[in-house]
């Protein structure tokens, strides 16, 4: 399943990079991708995961980069 997030908040590219590396590595995410540009996070998740558990992972893994970040749900 794949869904798109708008981020509000996101202020740093680099910061950005460093979150879609991080999210991705979430065992139940096949892909993250975050576009600094539009502010939008895509996200793909394994067939049957708890996607609002791993927005929460992902939430928190944004929160240590950028404490004002966070995904529109």
């Amino acid at each position: 399943m794949r869904k798109t997030f708008e981020l509000e908040n996101l202020e740093c590219a680099n910061c950005a990079a460093k979150m879609e590396r991080d999210i991705a590595a979430i065992p139940e995410v096949n892909k993250c991708t975050i576009t600094f540009m539009t502010s939008r996070m895509s996200i793909s998740v394994a067939d049957g995961a708890d996607f609002n558990e791993i927005l929460d992972k992902a939430q928190a893994i944004m929160k240590s980069y950028e404490k004002d970040c966070t995904i529109v749900r």
